[in-house]
């Protein structure tokens, strides 16, 4: 079973959210009165723009009361900036390594090769982004559909420990998972492919690694797995037992006892810890008439968080830093600049978080390297 850190996320179905809503921050008008205040001084200074409920028991948080109908777009982004600076350091989300990202349909196509999900109106597959944690703040909703749907990745490893516990270990192999990055990867250095295992942590990882701090964490996203084995010829082909698996965690993550479907409102932030939650958003429809402003919109931000857990050392390929708090994740992308740097390094040292300048962990030489090991054992066989 999924070990829980005392005082830390725990397996949860969805009936146990619709017990309780301690997940749930509703600001009062005080509360929201700052906000107002606070963005009046940032229009005044016109400065150019460079948490802890996820990491306990639920692993997500709702923030409700946003005067995002007051804000221009422009403003909402100067405001969403400024919490950033307070949650932890924000990461590059894709190829133009942009850190504030516009979730909205921009005509993307979700399955195609390097597809993102962001800027479609698809339903997307059970994932989770590629930081500690992801926030979403709703400047607008669509006219139907957009369902956010969101799942405790411990309750998924549980499930799977009781139908197909022969599963885990294959679940658990750090060497053998190998997912696309859709082009996100600094294209100079990095291979177009990565390593993580599905399933680390907990109980047997703190006991091989003598670090009782790696806790339990997760990563799946299914169509960067099948996205490797499209586009890459060089990647080994998934086995049967990999294929079961995957089928397995599709069947699970949907349903009604696993899954909770929530509406995000205009004014709501959702934040959600990647490592303990997977979530998925259904297709949508936009507004016909009122043009570009009336359609879906939504802000994402990727922050590495101080309070966040240490991860086992195979996720180190694709996190870059295991350590706990310390700044990691995003996606490098081909439009890092000097100013960006400045501002990872200024904003570590503000939130006393543990930082090392980015490189590959595994590069494009090393990667061929372990290929070629693999190809000439499997031929050994």
């Amino acid at each position: 079973m999924a070990i829980a850190a005392p005082g830390g996320p725990q397996a949860w179905k969805a009936e146990d959210v619709l017990k309780e809503n301690t997940w749930i921050l509703r600001m009062t008008p005080e509360e929201v009165e700052g906000f107002r205040t606070a963005m009046e001084h940032a229009r005044k200074v016109n400065k150019p723009l460079a948490i802890a409920t996820t990491q306990g028991r639920w692993g997500m948080c709702l923030v409700k009361g946003f005067p995002t109908d007051e804000w221009t777009e422009p403003d909402l982004r100067v405001a969403y900036w400024g919490m950033g600076l307070y949650m932890g350091v924000a990461r590059p989300q894709n190829r133009a390594s942009e850190v504030i990202n516009d979730v909205r349909d921009a005509g993307g196509s979700y399955k195609a090769r390097g597809g993102r999900g962001y800027n479609t109106n698809a339903g997307l597959d059970f994932h989770q982004d590629s930081c500690d944690v992801v926030s979403l703040l709703c400047r607008r909703t669509a006219k139907r559909g957009g369902t956010s749907k969101v799942m405790s990745s411990m309750a998924l490893r549980d499930r799977v420990h009781e139908l197909r516990p022969d599963l885990l270990p294959v679940l658990e192999d750090g060497e053998s998972w190998f997912h696309s990055f859709q082009g996100t990867q600094e294209p100079s250095s990095q291979p177009p492919f990565y390593r993580c295992p599905i399933f680390g942590g907990g109980q047997a990882a703190a006991a091989a690694t003598g670090r009782p701090e790696v806790v339990f964490c997760a990563r799946t996203n299914r169509k960067n797995t099948a996205a490797a084995q499209r586009d890459f010829a060089e990647v080994p082909r998934l086995t049967r037992r990999q294929e079961e698996a995957l089928d397995l965690l599709d069947a699970i993550m949907p349903s009604d006892a696993y899954c909770y479907s929530m509406e995000l409102e205009r004014g709501d932030m959702q934040l959600l810890n990647s490592f303990v939650t997977l979530h998925s958003r259904t297709g949508f429809e936009d507004h016909d008439d009122g043009g570009p402003d009336a359609k879906r919109h939504l802000l994402r931000l990727w922050v590495s968080v101080p309070t966040s857990q240490a991860l086992p050392p195979a996720w180190a390929e694709y996190w870059g830093d295991v350590r706990p708090g310390a700044v990691r994740g995003g996606v490098r992308g081909s439009g890092i600049t000097e100013a960006f740097k400045t501002y990872e390094r200024r904003q570590a040292d503000v939130m006393g978080m543990p930082f090392k300048p980015w490189e590959p962990v595994v590069a494009k030489d090393d990667m061929a390297k372990i290929l070629a090991k693999r190809a000439a054992a499997a031929a050994d066989h």
